[in-house]
């Protein structure tokens, strides 16, 4: 006799697995990763191999000495690995990727449980870890076009712009929105081609891994404020575009906080997620003694999720009422 497990309806199949959903943010990284070691040379490379490394023996070393079942096939770690090494400056040390992808893999994912129950996101969560155990390694960025091997000499490697991202510059020193929309400028190796960012973006839309609830929403809050509020003497839409084409705002809003695991459920609390993600932003960026809020801000989010669920949740309708007897 056949035994069959029976749960709530709707059954539905789908063909889509953590795998085919982590395969296609790869396939949307990788132009980032190529723009990366165009820019900045084949150090790149390098780090962004030490990332991926780092995660997936990470998260296999600790899975098989507590007897768990292997989960690196599900490619979750190699984009985590990605997604640190694209918020890092290019010179910064090979040890200092190896330090972050651990602790995303083993502090922030693997100690809650594995995928699908870490609390916030495991590549952001590292990077601001790594912003605060060795901020000087993360608090200047390089020239672009200037190609770096293997070997870097920070000191002599980093260009004269302290702060957190370019967005601690003035506006006339960052070069044309154009540049700035191409990639042609200083940064971190996968937050300078707004370009790429948004074709892969695009990309994620086409293959239904994302909506467009959350980049929509966190990107249209930054712009309505930083229109309405521009900085410096600035006009309103020549600041607005500099404030989304520099720093972490896209890459982030796109591949960071439309992760599965740290995000709404509803498309209404993913709006609600979104702007909350904008208003901190810009909250840090204006009156902040850091120059970019945006890893703060998902963050932030992230721990603010479970209650935007709760509030959002939607009405059943056609169930039994249960009346309790006298």
């Amino acid at each position: 006799m056949s035994l069959f497990k029976m749960t709530a309806s709707p059954h539905i199949h789908g063909d889509e697995s953590t795998h085919t959903i982590m395969h296609d943010v790869i396939i949307a990284l990788i132009p980032l990763v190529g723009w990366g070691i165009y820019a900045f040379g084949i150090r790149t490379l390098y780090v962004v191999a030490v990332s991926v490394i780092s995660c997936v023996l990470s998260e296999y070393i600790y899975r098989k000495l507590l007897h768990k079942t292997n989960t690196i096939g599900d490619l979750s770690a190699v984009v985590t690995g990605i997604l640190l090494a694209l918020t890092l400056p290019v010179t910064v040390p090979l040890w200092v990727c190896a330090v972050g992808g651990i602790f995303a893999i083993v502090v922030v994912k693997q100690l809650y449980g594995g995928i699908g129950k870490n609390v916030v996101n495991p590549a952001l969560a590292a990077r601001v870890f790594l912003f605060t155990a060795f901020p000087k390694y993360l608090s200047n960025f390089t020239s672009f076009g200037k190609s770096y091997g293997l070997i870097s000499n920070y000191e002599s490697d980093v260009v004269a712009v302290a702060g957190a991202t370019p967005l601690t510059q003035n506006i006339s020193e960052k070069g044309s929105l154009i540049d700035l929309f191409l990639g042609n400028h200083s940064g971190c190796i996968g937050e300078i081609s707004e370009l790429l960012i948004i074709i892969g973006g695009l990309y994620l839309l086409f293959r239904k891994v994302i909506t467009w609830h959350i980049p929509i929403s966190f990107i249209g809050t930054v712009a309505i404020i930083s229109f309405i509020f521009p900085l410096g003497g600035a006009q309103n839409l020549e600041f607005m575009l500099c404030e989304l084409a520099t720093g972490g705002l896209l890459i982030a809003a796109i591949f960071m906080a439309t992760d599965y695991v740290t995000s709404p459920v509803t498309s209404n609390g993913r709006i609600i997620y979104g702007v909350g993600c904008g208003l901190i932003t810009a909250f840090i960026r204006y009156f902040g003694g850091y120059p970019e809020g945006v890893s703060f801000a998902i963050l932030i989010m992230n721990l603010l999720v479970w209650y935007i669920d709760m509030f959002t949740r939607p009405r059943v309708f056609g169930g039994a009422k249960i009346v309790k007897s006298k």
